[in-house]
């Protein structure tokens, strides 16, 4: 993709369908009239009358507790500069949709258009009783340090310059399992900072606050060595200013423990990082390019220890590790500060964490067989599900410990829990796919090219390194749309029906002959089939000249499917194929099947659906938790329907014990955890999060999918294909382009499965 179709397709994100990243939704009924008069008059005065009383109250009756400020004046926005608080608008709401989605906590935005440092501490400080918890960000040093300063000391709710502490906190953290690694003491070692900005002076504070030594640190600014004996010094460059006589970077490395960049891309070059001590550690953490590349830095030390704020490299020290999770813990202790004490305890949180065994979920996510303690794993991923219940408790903690805590915690499991609920409607499921098909993109076949929306949707999968897509197509009409779209790549294009595939046409049309000339089809009959995009891709998979398929946006599922299963088929043991919808909804990811394909299962057919169906959610590193659903509740009707829905769940619980599946239930009980533990404490999956329901005909189950995607607008996923020998996915009529994405990735994973599968029978 060109700069300029980048560009675009970024002013295009932040504009449609409506300007901006985040809304305001109601958290309360409005239906009625009584409602309305309970939210406003006359209602809203008696707990207005409560807070008057008390102010604490604020908290009870109020969103107050769970809304954080992102404040700015938009003086150091990014690496921009000083660009202006509208300019900085963007990166605000930016930051309120990573506090949301990571963390579970409402942002207001606000833009301060003041430079003068007293004029916008006054403006803080005036609307700070709206809000929990202030989040600085993208102000200019020195003015912010003082800033923070006075609002901290000002202030009784938690004040953050992220901007500060944010690297100080992840990089710390990093460093403290690199220094482990490497047998070293962060008390010994000597430690190059190169940058003096608001990130760089609180990175090196807290690093001697664990222990380093000031007279074993150099910092550089762009003037070179901050030497005690340079002249008009700012207060904060003066606290770490050395004695040393030196003057460049090049003097600075040499026999350096520790190289910390925060400042420019490639200002370290092989030789100063061949200067410097047995088992260096280098955090080049300046973006999008760090003063050292990545590969060119373990190319030239294979005993380096190497961080960067990248996402395509390991090691990636990024502040989304850090400010929701600590805002998190200390709104709910309703902290009056964050203080040192708790910027440690997240550190140490995140150093822990990253020394304990990796959930299945995030190894998948990342293409790892198993992410564990290594020069390659010194800090956790920031798909890692565990943050949100090991950072918070540990800030809560160090605030309670520490005296700045309001309302402390006494039901620590409790607190747990509640933080996983928070996260229920986080759709970090889907970064979790994308990013795992990227680990081993494959060659998809995209079956309608000419169409619109699949041309945007293989451009995305390109561009972002989803897979290798492949047009299939009249190579005109695709030729006019890319250059209409702006997508320039040299990716393949295939048109069937042009004379340059007519050798393989007839090569694909005798290989399908041979396999269906007793099913009625003649070779002529095989050779105008293969003119035929969904058959001409069909066989291009199965003859493995690509590794997957999708098709379905134009044509009628049944239509597109039918080509699918007579040319490559189910896979060995699977009698019918089956399907799957992955649906983001507010409690989570929602499995349901069989959505497209089987009309009205047997009992054998349906404990083979629960059985691949399993065996996907497993695919996207869950555990299923199963329901058989019906209209009747464990045996309250004879129904013969009713009856092969539990002779499944017999089948499945005699062959497969440790599978957690139950039925027949209704969809109410299996998806209300108390409602189910109270009536039925006897099922499997008795006061467990159901996340998987098997329908017991396609009527129910793609009814059931549908009413939730149009009324609940939950995102989907699928039909996902279960059970085909080879990797293929057809979509519903018309599917948007982020479900074509979506499903372009579960392809590459499923061809990924099948590849490892394969390898293990090899071996």
């Amino acid at each position: 993709m060109s700069k300029e179709s980048k560009r675009r397709e970024a002013l295009i994100y932040h504009a449609k369908p409506q300007p901006g990243k985040i809304e305001v939704v109601p958290t309360k009924k409005y239906s009625s009239q009584r409602d309305l008069s309970l939210a406003y008059s006359p209602g809203v005065a008696e707990p207005c009358l409560e807070i008057a009383k008390e102010t604490e109250n604020v908290y009870k009756y109020t969103a107050k507790g769970n809304l954080v400020a992102v404040i700015s004046n938009g003086t150091a926005v990014l690496g921009l500069g000083d660009i202006g608080p509208e300019a900085s608008k963007p990166v605000m709401e930016g930051k309120g949709l990573l506090f949301k989605i990571f963390a579970g906590i409402d942002v207001f935005d606000i833009e301060v258009g003041t430079k003068d440092v007293d004029a916008f501490i006054e403006t803080v400080k005036n609307i700070a009783p709206t809000f929990g918890g202030i989040n600085l960000e993208d102000i200019k040093a020195p003015e912010a340090f003082e800033i923070e300063r006075r609002l901290k000391e000002e202030l009784d709710i938690p004040v953050m310059h992220d901007d500060q502490h944010g690297t100080a906190i992840i990089s710390a953290a990093a460093l403290l399992n690199a220094l482990e690694i490497n047998g070293k003491k962060l008390e010994e070692v000597r430690i190059v900072i190169s940058g003096a900005g608001a990130a760089a002076i609180s990175c090196t504070r807290l690093y001697q606050a664990f222990g380093a030594k000031r007279e074993n640190i150099v910092m550089l600014d762009s003037k070179g060595v901050i030497r005690n004996d340079r002249e008009n010094l700012a207060g904060e460059k003066t606290e770490f200013s050395t004695h040393r006589k030196i003057d460049t970077l090049v003097d600075a490395m040499k026999d350096a423990d520790v190289f910390v960049g925060l400042s420019i891309a490639n200002i370290v070059d092989q030789d100063m990082l061949r200067s410097m001590a047995q088992d260096p550690i280098v955090f080049a953490m300046a973006n999008p390019d760090p003063e050292i590349a990545y590969d060119l830095a373990i190319a030239t030390r294979d005993d380096i220890i190497m961080a960067t704020g990248r996402s395509d490299h390991p090691n990636q020290v990024n502040n989304v590790l850090g400010f929701p999770f600590i805002f998190r813990g200390a709104l709910d202790v309703r902290a009056t500060k964050i203080n040192e004490e708790m910027k440690m305890a997240a550190v140490k949180a995140l150093a822990d964490l990253a020394k304990e065994s990796v959930p299945e979920q995030v190894n998948i996510a990342y293409g790892e067989t198993r992410l564990n303690f290594s020069k390659e794993y010194i800090i956790p991923k920031p798909f890692d599900p565990r943050l949100i219940t090991a950072v918070p408790p540990a800030v809560a903690k160090a605030a309670m410990e520490s005296g700045v805590a309001r309302e402390p915690i006494t039901d620590w499991q409790k607190y747990e829990d509640e933080l996983l609920d928070r996260m229920g409607s986080d759709n970090k499921i889907v970064r979790l796919l994308l990013n795992r098909a990227r680990t081993n993109p494959k060659r998809i076949v995209f079956a309608e090219s000419d169409q619109l929306d699949v041309l945007k949707a293989a451009q995305i999968v390109h561009d972002d390194g989803i897979a290798h897509p492949v047009l299939l197509g009249n190579r005109e009409t695709i030729l006019e749309l890319m250059q209409e779209i702006d997508f320039t790549a040299n990716v393949e294009i295939i048109d069937p029906k042009s004379t340059e595939e007519k050798d393989t046409v007839n090569k694909y049309a005798n290989t399908y002959w041979k396999s269906r000339k007793r099913k009625g089809i003649t070779l002529f009959d095989a050779q105008k089939l293969m003119r035929q995009r969904n058959y001409f891709a069909s066989m291009m998979v199965s003859e493995g000249d690509v590794d997957g398929m999708i098709t379905g946006y134009s044509s009628s599922y049944p239509s597109a499917v039918r080509p699918v299963l007579e040319v490559i088929g189910a896979a060995p043991g699977v009698q019918k194929a089956a399907t799957a919808n992955l649906m983001i909804t507010s409690r989570g990811p929602l499995f349901l099947a069989d959505t497209s394909i089987n009309i009205e299962p047997s009992a054998k057919e349906l404990a083979k659906i629960g059985q691949m169906t399993a065996h996907t959610v497993r695919m996207f590193g869950l555990e299923p938790v199963m329901a058989m659903t019906s209209y009747s509740n464990f045996g309250s009707s004879a129904n013969e329907k009713v009856a092969k829905i539990r002779e499944a769940v017999s089948y499945l619980h005699r062959n497969y014990p440790d599978l957690l599946v139950d039925g027949e239930v209704q969809a109410d009980f299996a998806l209300n955890m108390e409602l189910m533990k109270s009536k039925f404490p006897f099922s499997k999956i008795a006061g467990k999060k159901v996340n998987t329901l098997v329908f017991s005909n396609i009527d129910s189950a793609n009814i059931t999918y549908k009413m939730l995607k149009e009324l609940n607008k939950a995102d989907n996923i699928g039909p996902i294909m279960m059970g085909m020998r080879k990797p293929v996915h057809v979509l519903q009529l018309g599917a948007s382009v982020d479900e074509i994405v979506n499903m372009a990735a579960i392809t590459v994973i499923d061809a990924q499965q099948k590849e490892k599968k394969q390898e293990v029978e090899e071996i």
